[in-house]
């Protein structure tokens, strides 16, 4: 194995630790220190194994942490940890409960101690088709990231394209255009180092199983390059834009160490192929207007899902894709201190020793409509998330320490082609839901005037335009109060008010009148698919689709996971020029 190989192991996790760990340990928040030991060497029965209290050294790591706070006011921390000990103390700690497995003081443990192993993630080893000349990665978001860096690791030094910015440069054009500035079409919310989830949450909870240690090994390289020690272990780990920032930068910078490069400002605006295989892509410098060709075997389309001027590039080069189902609705801001009380009976969650309370909804609604909440950000702001002129979207952010005083969420209805209502294509074409996207976008701006239009969720309901201000702290990005019913279809609107008020049944205060909306929430995930085959190229061989622009991931995680997917494709077949693959 080369040292390209072996520099990926040595950023895996887990290597060489052990394997015995316990679960569904609950302690009240607020406990001291040394409870999870306390708790973990019960559960082990460690005083039946070691009689007198003759313990060895023993230490744990936290494998999870969450929060069950059902049983309000009584709450808990629920956590998973790992024994760390010496071999010869887990095996005699495996072979006692392996003999008094039957025995009733240690059967009512056996399911809360685990003795496999955790999945840790290995990269394969290179291929030997020879690779002449260097892959692009075209987007620096997760998938484009992680893309980069397994291919950096493996000696390939890819060029990584940005239509955008790096993030500094990119951090200051956003904070201009939120203060009434004009969009730049290339460096945005959408667009930019780090994709559009630098300027969200960063939160890195999935749904997706880590079978292989993936998710695993992408929150661990978060770590490692700088992103706090509990995204570890929390059920619903998040990052925060103010730190995250840093984080995408230290990831670039190990990738251009290992011989990567890449090019902010550059915008994919073409391919080449012959005979159905890629020969080369075009680009621009957006400043500039230059043009230049370049040539490789391998483009990684991770441009995520807004770049519709690549999606409409795409289809005209024939490159296979159909139209998804994805998710609109509107941004819905609650006070952070209302949000706390639901969830755990306070308004102050710092003096029980707790983090400000999300919330996840979902509806069913008597038509047959499923909507649900969406990317919900404790102590955060509603942001200005448009990337073309003309139209208007919004998202969620928060910092780090979700300490804002407004807790915001998308409330979305799910949609399918059948909705895809607009005037660009006809039904059933590749990019009807693109289009219906920049249509309702489209309406959003006319309704605010070129700003976030919002709403009162009283008005909205009867159709009539808010005529109030905004409280302080709720929004980044100019708004005008505005009527937002009919922007969507009669049916759509419909959904989300049935939904609201169900969600108001078990979280009081959730319809409330004075509840503020604001519009639109309509890049929730790619309004398309590009197709790719079972070795992740499309019908343009060497042109790799990934992560969510291209209808594979939805979320951090799982896009980084995704890019990870598509770099062990190329590393499994090819070996570099270079040969950093071999000793």
């Amino acid at each position: 194995m080369g040292s390209k190989q072996r520099n990926v192991r040595r950023h895996s996790y887990g290597r060489g630790i052990n394997v015995i760990s316990v679960r569904n340990i609950r302690l009240p928040v607020g406990h001291g220190a040394g409870d999870v030991l306390d708790e973990m060497m019960r559960i082990l029965c460690l005083d039946k194994i070691y009689p007198g209290n003759s313990y060895p050294d023993l230490s744990y790591r936290i494998l999870r942490r969450s929060i069950d706070a059902r049983k309000k006011p009584h709450i808990y921390y629920v956590y998973t940890v790992m024994l760390l000990c010496d071999s010869a103390v887990e095996e005699r700690i495996r072979r006692f409960h392996e003999k008094n497995a039957k025995k009733p003081q240690v059967r009512r443990f056996s399911d809360k101690i685990i003795t496999d192993p955790p999945a840790v993630y290995s990269p394969p080893e290179c291929g030997n088709e020879k690779l002449s000349r260097r892959p692009v990665v075209t987007g620096s978001g997760p998938a484009g990231m992680f893309c980069a860096l397994l291919l950096a690791r493996a000696g390939f030094r890819p060029i990584v394209i940005e239509r955008g910015e790096n993030v500094d440069d990119r951090s200051r054009t956003v904070a201009a255009f939120w203060e009434g500035g004009n969009l730049s079409d290339d460096s945005n919310v959408s667009f930019g180092e780090g994709g559009a989830g630098t300027f969200s949450d960063g939160k890195l909870n999935t749904l997706t199983k880590d079978t292989n240690g993936r998710n695993s090994f992408v929150i661990r390289t978060f770590y490692e390059h700088g992103a706090p020690e509990e995204i570890l272990y929390d059920a619903k780990p998040h990052i925060g834009t103010d730190i995250l920032k840093s984080v995408v930068k230290n990831i670039r910078s190990e990738i251009t160490a290992l011989g990567g490069e890449f090019m902010f400002n550059t915008r994919l605006t073409d391919i080449s192929d012959a005979d159905g295989k890629l020969s080369g892509i075009t680009v621009m410098d957006v400043a500039t207007g230059t043009v230049r060709d370049i040539e490789t075997d391998i483009c990684v389309l991770c441009t995520g899902h807004s770049a519709r001027d690549t999606f409409e590039m795409l289809y005209r080069r024939n490159v296979r894709m159909s139209a998804k189902n994805f998710a609109a609705g509107f941004r819905v801001a609650h006070p952070q201190a209302l949000v706390n009380k639901w969830q755990y009976g306070t308004e102050d969650p710092e003096e029980i020793h707790l983090p400000p309370a999300d919330y996840k909804v979902t509806n069913e609604t008597a038509g047959g409509r499923r909507v649900y909440s969406f990317c919900m950000c404790p102590g955060g702001y509603v942001v200005n998330a448009s990337s073309e002129a003309g139209g208007i979207c919004v998202n969620g952010m928060s910092e780090h320490g979700r300490d804002g005083q407004y807790a915001n969420s998308a409330i979305i209805a799910a949609v399918t082609p059948d909705d895809y209502i607009q005037d660009e294509v006809p039904p059933g074409h590749p990019l009807a839901g693109m289009y219906y996207q920049r249509r309702i976008e489209a309406a959003a701006y006319e309704r605010g005037r070129g700003c976030i239009p919002f709403q009162r969720f009283s008005d909205y309901e009867t159709g009539t335009a808010s005529e109030t201000v905004l409280p302080d702290g709720m929004v980044k990005g100019t708004t005008a109060a505005a009527n937002l019913k009919g922007i969507f279809s009669g049916e759509m609107d419909e959904a989300i008010i049935e939904s609201m008020h169900k969600f108001g049944y078990t979280m009081k205060g959730f319809d409330a009148g004075d509840v503020y909306m604001f519009g639109v929430e309509a890049r929730t995930s790619s309004p398309v698919r590009i197709g790719r085959d079972d070795g992740f190229e499309s019908n343009i061989k060497g042109l790799y689709p990934c992560g969510e622009g291209a209808g594979y991931a939805g979320g951090i995680v799982s896009a980084a996971a995704d890019g990870i997917r598509c770099a062990e494709k190329i590393i499994e077949r090819y070996i570099s020029d270079g040969d950093e693959c071999g000793e």
